[in-house]
């Protein structure tokens, strides 16, 4: 008897790290490399596109750290020392007269010949304006020795630094007033269906309000990048593929809906025809479609459509490729483990990233973790990441990732 032929396997979902690496690598492929330099003030969110080093030690010269006074421990034998000089931050002090002390005030420069600065707390100043010190000194202590926080020469921040706060005001500490920075990312957003409708306008019977758009584009700009707003493309083939021939001149195409094989997956069709679409689909919980390819030579990433899935996706896929197109080596957000709030009683074939937040040290879920329920994110805090073929329960540590790392 003939064997009966076996059936065709499904495609297995591919792993989100598997997914991660392949992006990762697509935008390491293609690295920005123009570089602009900006004022200090237009550089938040920037990437730095050169090591930054010191062009002078910090602090540049021994300054001290209390308002005090400043002295030379051999002077002090037990009685009260005469005040010679006063020395404020932004002054030049003179060389400290031997048997006596300095007033001196935090940031100021140390005199030469001190050896030490009591804070202004052990002293006492007696009627006649001497200062008798209350305890034992020991010596530098309280003075900031010269280079302390770095020497002229040493790079003290790294190409791909994503520029923040802090490291802004590392740089204008340096004396640094402008910065060369990696062009910012050209991202045409566009979004898919006869359905939806901007808000602002009536709505049609089965239409919705375009969400995705609004929250990728401000999403978009946080991350800083420089963004166009595709609009919307109508179910129709031809004019799909006449939107994306006119989106030339940008660094990536990030679409929302119209990502399965459906009959009206008109995005992919305009890619397929192309020949250059990969279409994954991910072992990811919400999200499992997302599709990356190249149209006319533009990468595109098309997201799921709906809200929760989009949120994922991009920001766990989307975000850390455009990241790294910039040249940041470290894009991955922020994971912390906490403590669960909650039973999960069925092992899931797929990871899966619920919407939840911190209460009491533990991370609780929103009740409704539907991929169309974008009001869950609002009220979490972040995602808590539920590895595949797991259970976790009340008290379990679970990794969650913050929405203010995520976002940012």
């Amino acid at each position: 008897m003939k064997a009966v032929a076996e059936a065709v396997q499904p495609r297995p979902l591919m792993p989100v790290e598997q997914a991660l690496e392949q992006l990762l690598a697509l935008a390491d492929a293609a690295p920005i490399r123009d570089i602009e330099r900006v004022a200090l003030a237009e550089a938040q969110g920037r990437v730095l596109a050169t090591a930054l080093v010191a062009s002078l030690d910090l602090p540049p010269w021994p300054n001290s750290a209390m308002d005090g006074y400043a002295l030379r421990r051999a002077d002090w034998q037990g009685a009260p020392l005469p005040v010679s000089q006063r020395i404020f931050a932004g002054h030049a002090p003179g060389p400290l007269q031997p048997g006596t002390c300095a007033r001196i005030f935090t940031g100021a420069p140390v005199p030469e010949g001190a050896d030490c600065v009591e804070m202004q707390e052990n002293t006492q100043v007696q009627a006649n304006g001497h200062v008798q010190f209350l305890h034992p000194l020991k010596a530098l202590q309280n003075i900031r020795p010269q280079g302390q926080e770095t020497r002229k020469g040493e790079q003290v921040l790294d190409a791909g630094t994503r520029l923040g706060p802090i490291e802004l005001g590392l740089a204008a500490t340096l004396g640094h007033g402008q910065l060369d920075v990696v062009r910012r990312v050209r991202v045409a957003v566009l979004s898919t269906g006869d359905e939806l409708v901007e808000p602002g306008l009536p709505l049609g019977p089965g239409q919705i309000y375009n969400s995705n758009r609004r929250l990728l584009v401000s999403w978009l700009q946080r991350l800083g990048c420089d963004v166009t707003d595709a609009g919307i493309l109508p179910d129709d083939l031809a004019r799909t593929r006449a939107s994306l021939a006119q989106l030339q001149g940008v660094d990536l195409i990030l679409s929302t809906g119209g990502v399965s094989v459906g009959e009206a997956d008109y995005l992919g069709a305009a890619l397929r025809e192309a020949g250059e679409l990969a279409l994954w689909k991910l072992a990811i919980k919400p999200g499992k479609p997302l599709t990356f390819g190249h149209f006319q030579g533009v990468p595109v990433i098309g997201l799921p459509g709906n809200p929760a899935s989009t949120l994922v996706t991009f920001g766990l896929l989307a975000r850390p490729y455009l990241l790294r197109r910039q040249g940041v080596i470290d894009v991955a957000p922020l994971r912390v483990c906490l403590p669960a709030g909650f039973d999960w009683p069925k092992a899931g074939s797929r990871r899966e990233y619920l919407r939840a937040r911190i209460e009491q040290g533990k991370v609780c879920l929103y009740p409704n973790q539907s991929s169309g329920v974008l009001r869950s994110a609002v009220w979490a805090d972040g995602l808590v990441e539920v590895q595949e073929g797991t259970t976790p329960g009340q008290g379990d540590l679970v990794p969650f990732i913050p929405f203010s790392d995520l976002l940012g």
